[in-house]
C-alpha cells in the first residue's frame, strides 16, 4: 500500500468538488496518454456526485476519450433500477447520461431487480466475476487495478458500505453483500477492503464539520475493523480531498496540503 496519506484541504465544499473534477480530468487524461484506456470507481453521496456534476460542467471533460474508459462502482444500495437513492441514478443523471460513454464498459453493480432478482449474495458474485473478466495478469488479483477509486466517508468512518465492526470487513471477496446496514436502506452490494487496496489511486473525499471526527480517526493509526475509512489505502497513493470544515481535527503533525 501507499505510505501515509496525502491532505489536500479546500475552502469549501464548492470549491473541493470542483477542484477534485478537474484533478480526476488530469489523472484520467494522463493514464489514457500512457496506455490509451482508463478505469475509475465512482461513490455517491453529495461530494461525489457534486464532483460528477462538476465534472460534467467543465469544458474539460471533452480532454476525457470517454469510449475507452472503464466505469465501476463501490457501492450500491440493493434497490430496483432507476431508484432515486442508487449510487448509479445519480451518477447518471450528474454526469454519464451527458457523455459518450461506451455502455459495455460502464458497469453498475446489480439491481434488485436484475437477473438475480431480490439475492443480495448472487449479485454479489455476478458483480466480482464481471470484475474478474476484467482483470489482466499484471493486476496480480481477481480485480482490475483501478487507476482512481473515489470513496466517500461517513460520520462513523465507513466507506463504500464497509460500516465500522461488521462482518464485511473480515471478507476477503471482491465483493460483498451488505445486509443489516446501519443506515438505510439496509440491504447493500459493497467492494470490500482488498478490492478497494488494489487501485492505484484512493480518493476519499468528505465536507463538512461532521466528517471531521471520522477524518481524524481515518488518519490516526486506527485499525480498519473499528474504522473503516483508515484500511482505505491506494497501491501508489492515497489522497484525503477535505474542506476547511471536514479537516478542522486533522491529528497534530498532519501536513496540510493546498488552500488555506
Amino acid at each position: 500500500m501507499s505510505a501515509t496519506p496525502g491532505v489536500l484541504i479546500h475552502s469549501d465544499q464548492s470549491l473541493l468538488a470542483k477542484a477534485a473534477a478537474a484533478r480526476l480530468v488530469t489523472r484520467l487524461v494522463d493514464v489514457q496518454a500512457a496506455r490509451g484506456t482508463a478505469s475509475v470507481v465512482l461513490t455517491g453521496g453529495g461530494v461525489g456526485t457534486a464532483v460528477l456534476a462538476e465534472l460534467a460542467a467543465s469544458g474539460a471533460r471533452e480532454a476525457i476519450d470517454w469510449r475507452n474508459l472503464d466505469i465501476w462502482w463501490g457501492d450500491e444500495r440493493f434497490l430496483p433500477s432507476g431508484h432515486a437513492e442508487r449510487n448509479e441514478t445519480g451518477a447518471r443523471e450528474a454526469l454519464l447520461d451527458k457523455v459518450d460513454a461506451d455502455p459495455a464498459r460502464v458497469h453498475p453493480m446489480p439491481a434488485s431487480d436484475g437477473p438475480d432478482g431480490d439475492d443480495p449474495e448472487a449479485a454479489a458474485r455476478r458483480y466480482a466475476e464481471e470484475l474478474r473478466a476484467a482483470s489482466r495478469p499484471e493486476d496480480h488479483g481477481p480485480v482490475p487495478s483501478f487507476d482512481v477509486l473515489m470513496l466517500g466517508i461517513g460520520p462513523d468512518a465507513h466507506v463504500a458500505s464497509l460500516f465500522p465492526e461488521m462482518p464485511a470487513l473480515y471478507d476477503e471477496r471482491p465483493v460483498v453483500a451488505v445486509r443489516g446496514a446501519p443506515k438505510p436502506p439496509p440491504t447493500r452490494l459493497s467492494l470490500t477492503l482488498p478490492s478497494i487496496r488494489a487501485a492505484r489511486e484512493v480518493w476519499v473525499l468528505a465536507a463538512g464539520e461532521s466528517k471531521a471526527t471520522a477524518v481524524r480517526m481515518a488518519l490516526s493509526g486506527a485499525g480498519p475493523v473499528q474504522v473503516p475509512a483508515a484500511g482505505a489505502r491506494g497501491r501508489q497513493r492515497t489522497l484525503f480531498l477535505l474542506d476547511r470544515a471536514a479537516a478542522s481535527r486533522l491529528p497534530p503533525g498532519m501536513d496540510r496540503v493546498g488552500s488555506p
